[in-house]
């Protein structure tokens, strides 16, 4: 009989589906509309919260998404900006999204400002939950875990490994440099660093389908940025683009579990890094694998996004970083020539660069700082406050705010501009490539040197020459970019250009 009743109600199911739809449609209508009142007061209050910070006029529906056009004059239009708002003003991208944009070092000199989390949420990003966007203890945690790391006993012997990456990168140039025609140089150099990276991170090169995925992903974030629609999980997992980047995101994890699966085999024999180093030059993965021996401190999964966000950030923003530099130094060739003969000089007459010779030429490391002023790999550092934040002139940000560290200044090429007696007499905060307080940079040794090493034997080999046909279109992406690529010339430095 239970069989028989069962089969009826199954049979008079059908003919209840309708009212189920309009169930189910109205319950979702309900919560839309809940979720969408919960903005709209949301919206207010982040209204009421930035009368203090005045802003160029914002769309009520699109903010200021509608100024940032991605045709190389957003920049200029922050610096505008800047001069018009001072020390600090509101961006809206959508009806929803805001930020507080610094652009002063008495800003940035406010307490606590560098010690809160990143802004952006961690579902836009493929990195799990590593340095760039953890938080709390776990950030702490690991900070304290990876910062052996990157101390110079280990960074020392890996000069050499970013030396023949960069040597392998210039043997290719040798067809540009017999032509007088110019040639993008960002390309060459992100796959130049991203080689360098993944060999310093494990000891592993990147196949084409790895290198392929990161170069999506880059793209794929930074529109999910730009789009406001894209900023909620749903519209974008449901988007072209949302599975274009679930697909890139499977292939970099993939790559990158195997790696770890394969160290962990070869450490089974060895368990103690002092045993490891005699062997051979330690990695970023030996350090994180060897810190959970004995304990359960970092899962796979732990492991994993620290050593994505490691490449990820290490190869892009390094990348940037050179090629604004080349650039600036073809534009400027007295500073070029004073370069070049400081390095003549300091590698009497080597082909390649050593530890000890990074120490050597600090005139090229002050033209190094003047383009990372002049073009800042990350232009801009956001950070979400945890409690209401009052500045030295008495405004007030509220807990919960987004504020993005931007930094204006001339755009006049002076390399003494860091000589010491000129960085003492300023504010810090003036000068932020890697950002400051805890959260800074774990990296930023490695990549100082890496640009030393790169800018030192590309001046040893070549002469830059700037193309005035071929300006950068420059797009303050999460990463500083040129739409147009970054175009030079080159000549071997017997020769004239």
């Amino acid at each position: 009989m239970e069989i028989i009743e069962t089969v009826k109600t199954a049979a008079q199911f059908p003919s209840s589906l309708p009212h189920m739809h309009h169930l189910l449609a109205l319950l979702l209508l309900v919560v839309a509309v809940c979720k969408l009142t919960a903005l709209m007061v949301e919206r207010r209050e982040k209204l009421r919260n930035l009368e203090a910070f005045p802003g160029p006029p914002a769309h009520w529906l699109f903010g200021h998404v509608q100024e940032f056009k991605q045709d190389g004059t957003e920049l200029d239009k922050v610096v505008k900006w800047g001069k018009q708002y001072p020390f600090a003003f509101q961006l809206w991208f959508g009806p929803f999204v805001s930020f507080l944009n610094i652009h002063h070092p008495d800003y940035m000199l406010t307490s606590d400002l560098f010690f809160v989390s990143l802004c952006l949420s961690v579902h836009f990003f493929f990195l799990g939950d590593g340095l760039l966007v953890s938080s709390g203890q776990k950030w702490f945690r690991n900070r304290r875990l990876l910062t052996p790391g990157f101390h110079y006993d280990i960074l020392k012997p890996y000069v050499k490994l970013m030396s023949d990456s960069a040597k392998t990168m210039l043997d290719k140039w040798e067809s540009y440099a017999q032509t007088s025609e110019s040639f993008e140089l960002f390309e060459h150099v992100s796959l130049m660093t991203l080689d360098s990276i993944m060999k310093l991170s494990s000891h592993f090169s990147g196949t084409n389908a790895y290198i392929k995925a990161v170069y999506d992903l880059s793209f794929l974030i930074n529109l999910r940025v730009r789009v406001a629609p894209y900023h909620n999980n749903i519209i974008f997992h449901l988007s072209p683009h949302g599975f274009r980047f679930r697909k890139a995101v499977k292939v970099a994890h993939h790559h990158t579990e195997e790696v770890i699966r394969k160290r962990r085999e070869e450490l089974k024999k060895e368990t103690e890094l002092d045993r490891i180093q005699a062997k051979r030059n330690l990695d970023f993965l030996d350090i994180l694998l060897c810190a959970t021996v004995g304990y359960t401190i970092l899962s796979d999964e732990d492991i994993r996004a620290e050593v994505d966000t490691f490449m990820f950030e290490g190869h892009d923003t390094t990348a940037s970083g050179i090629s604004f530099i080349l650039y600036c130094l073809a534009c400027n060739p007295e500073h070029q020539q004073m370069c070049r003969d400081e390095i003549m000089h300091a590698l009497e007459g080597k082909d390649t660069i050593e530890w000890e010779d990074l120490s050597k030429i600090p005139y090229t490391t002050m033209c190094i700082k003047e383009s990372l002023r002049l073009y800042p790999p990350v232009p801009g550092i956001a950070r979400k406050i945890t409690k209401p934040l009052t500045f030295f002139d008495g405004r007030t940000a509220a807990a919960g705010h987004c504020c993005k560290c931007v930094y204006l200044e001339i755009w006049v090429f002076d390399p003494l501009r860091f000589l010491p007696e000129n960085v003492s007499s300023r504010s810090p905060h003036a000068f932020v490539p890697f950002s400051a307080g805890p959260r800074n940079c774990i990296g930023q040794t490695f990549a100082m040197n890496e640009m030393k090493v790169v800018i030192a034997l590309t001046l040893r080999r070549y002469q830059l020459i700037e193309d005035p046909n071929r300006k950068p279109k420059i797009v303050p992406r999460l990463v500083l970019r040129s739409l147009n690529g970054i175009h030079i010339k080159i000549k071997p430095v017997d020769q004239q250009p």
